[in-house]
């Protein structure tokens, strides 16, 4: 596994840093512009959009020094979009990083406007995984990369006490494309969980069951997500503590909450627990789990491996079965290679796992 270049790295930590600089709120989309018009010997601002159609919105008068001042400060921030574009571009071209697929791209840029991570919700999955590269400063392979859905999480303690919501989801959703349609949940077909177009690409919202799988069976609402429910999911709420702030490299970049770094126990744990028939995913997950252990090491963040795999360890015997069934899927090479890591990363932060089964004897 290869670093990337120190300026390439600086370079990719200032993107994030603009990114959540340019989080705010505004009337006005940045796809437009303003417009200054002679109406009768006097200027007026108006706001000009040609998507989906072209429109013209009246602002005010050009002497008014409000709003001469929104103008100049939107100004700012067009300028800043294309700055940060040229940055992705750089990243991207000059350092092998991967950008998501742009319809991909588009639905999380999407839903981020609508307020999704405001709303402290997680993007999960291998879009999530995408953005590690740049964040650690490692070359990733891209076979590891490629998906066909999105995932998104929220703990539903934070989805239960947040006052404030985003707008309905399956309408944000089907600016992107028309022809995505809400699926009824096997269980409670009154709420959806997920929301699929005419191409099969499909989007899950996921909330953590720290209870009994009996409750996996039923949709769990979640107020602020548009109208939206969550299906939960056993072992999740390890995943998204405490989760980081980086950027998809979409368009001008998209701000995104992502699972700390140190997610390789949960990608085992999950695999472990896929049915038979989702053996590709499985293998996708086992192969992320391989590459953040290996990542991890490169980058010499063994200690926050150690005291995650430690973490998950210590929460009682059925995180133990499923991280020994998720390490004995591991290929054979892989395998060697996290036992390897583990074994070092252990005994250098003098953690003693009674049974892990991993350590070099």
């Amino acid at each position: 596994m290869k670093s990337i270049d120190l300026a390439y790295r600086t370079l990719y930590a200032e993107l994030v840093q603009r990114g959540l600089d340019a989080s705010f709120e505004t009337d006005f989309s940045t796809a437009g512009n303003f417009v200054r018009v002679p109406v009768k010997g006097r200027d007026y601002w108006y706001f000009e959009e040609t998507r989906p159609e072209k429109s013209r919105r009246y602002v005010g008068p050009a002497e008014n020094p409000e709003i001469a001042k929104r103008v100049a400060a939107f100004r700012q921030i067009k300028d800043d979009l294309r700055s940060r574009r040229k940055l992705i571009s750089t990243l991207t071209r000059d350092t092998g990083l991967a950008a998501p697929d742009p319809f991909t791209g588009d639905v999380v840029e999407a839903l981020e406007k609508a307020g999704l991570f405001r709303l402290r919700a997680v993007l999960i999955g291998t879009v999530a995984f995408q953005t590690y590269a740049g964040y650690l400063g490692v070359k990733l392979p891209g076979a590891a990369l490629q998906t066909g859905d999105a995932d998104f999480a929220q703990f539903h303690s934070v989805s239960a006490e947040v006052d404030d919501s985003m707008p309905p989801i399956i309408e944000v959703l089907k600016a992107i494309d028309p022809t995505f349609r809400q699926i009824p949940h096997r269980a409670d077909a009154a709420r959806t969980t997920q929301f699929e177009n005419a191409s099969r690409y499909r989007i899950e919202f996921l909330t953590p069951n720290r209870g009994s799988d009996d409750h996996a069976d039923h949709a769990s609402p979640m107020p602020p997500l548009g109208g939206a429910s969550a299906q939960p999911l056993c072992f999740l709420d390890f995943l998204i503590r405490e989760p980081v702030r980086t950027v998809l490299l979409h368009r001008s970049g998209v701000p995104v909450l992502v699972p700390r770094l140190s997610a390789s126990p949960s990608k085992l744990i999950v695999a472990a627990r896929r049915e038979r028939s989702a053996a590709a995913k499985r293998e996708k997950d086992l192969h992320q789990a391989g590459l953040l252990v290996e990542a991890l090491d490169v980058t010499r963040r063994r200690n926050d491996l150690a005291h995650a795999f430690a973490e998950a360890w210590e929460r009682g015997d059925a995180w133990r079965e499923a991280l020994r069934k998720g390490l004995q899927l591991l290929q054979p090479d892989r395998r060697e290679m996290v036992d390897l890591i583990l074994g070092k990363t252990l005994d250098e932060a003098q953690i003693d796992l009674e049974g892990f089964t991993t350590r070099p004897k």
